[in-house]
């Protein structure tokens, strides 16, 4: 009978598990068309959000465009706000808008990125403060903040639409700072009982480990968060101070300038996960892929 010691036996199951590891199927996968035809239609209801005319009046009932034609399936649609935000609590200047798409039977949440000096504050603010939406769930204090004067206008404007349109599918949306307060906005609104997938463009880091992964857990939606090849702002805050990302990451690796390809996004799993922005070479930073994601996102 053939003996193997223990010490080799030992040896051979821990290289197999690092092989497994390396190999495993959801570490980093192709997407296939829908899911990047999706990843371009919500990026369109981000870059809405920077366009004046759908955030400054607060009853709604405006037909989503962009005065810069960035959103042109968006404007395709039937959308119209039903409520719209612009620094409601006077602190952190978080703006955007609630819109429902009758062709598509969706329920928007979009937050806008940095565009005043109250939303580059909050981008600053990132000590991490204690939040109740999960035990231990620590977040970046500005975008926490953000989120926090946002949400009584928001939560009554989803509830009312719910009532209306009980069948139409929430989705959050945002680029940048707006991601990253669309991150803590599903994490209390899945919380709550209401699936929502969650879209985001540019995000940076908002928490540690502990509210990372359950925002990635979460089952009521999914998680689409992506990246481009050299911006910098996923990065931030430092990995150091304790930030992680949520997962999954939908990582494009064309340069600024050219609309990407299904073939040219890959999905990464993992709140640490060197494939993608994270672990591309920090020397090639360039901060206007910030802006370009499928196309000028931020453009109004």
């Amino acid at each position: 009978m053939l003996y193997i010691s223990p010490s080799k036996l030992a040896a051979a199951v821990i290289v197999l598990f690092f092989s497994c590891s390396l190999a495993a199927p959801l570490e980093r996968r192709a997407i296939d068309a829908t899911t990047f035809a999706n990843l371009q239609l919500f990026e369109q209801f981000a870059a809405a959000s920077y366009c004046p005319g759908n955030d400054n009046v607060t009853a709604g009932g405006t037909k989503l465009t962009c005065a810069t034609d960035n959103c042109p399936l968006v404007a395709a649609d039937d959308v119209t706000t039903v409520y719209e935000f612009e620094n409601p609590g006077l602190l952190t200047g978080v703006t955007g808008y609630v819109a429902v798409d009758h062709t598509l039977a969706l329920t928007i949440l979009a937050f806008r990125g940095s565009h005043t000096f109250r939303n580059w504050a909050a981008d600053l603010d990132f000590v991490q403060i204690p939040t109740d939406i999960c035990p231990h769930c620590f977040c970046h204090q500005g975008f926490y903040n953000s989120w926090l004067e946002a949400r009584p206008g928001v939560l009554a404007a989803l509830l009312t639409t719910a009532h209306q349109y009980p069948t139409y599918r929430v989705t959050i949306v945002g680029h940048s700072l707006g991601g990253a307060i669309a991150d803590v906005a599903a994490a209390e609104i899945r919380k709550a009982g209401t699936p929502a997938d969650l879209y985001t463009y540019g995000a940076p880091r908002i928490a540690g480990p502990v509210l990372s992964d359950y925002i990635t857990d979460q089952k009521a939606g999914g998680n689409y968060r992506t990246t481009h090849y050299d911006d910098p702002v996923p990065r931030l805050p430092p990995r150091a101070l304790g930030f992680v990302h949520i997962s999954p990451e939908y990582y494009i690796d064309t340069v600024t300038g050219v609309v990407p390809t299904a073939a040219n996004v890959t999905a990464l799993y993992g709140n640490v996960n060197l494939n993608g922005n994270t672990g591309n070479d920090k020397n090639k930073t360039d901060v206007l892929a910030h802006g370009w994601y499928f196309n000028h996102v931020s453009a109004c």
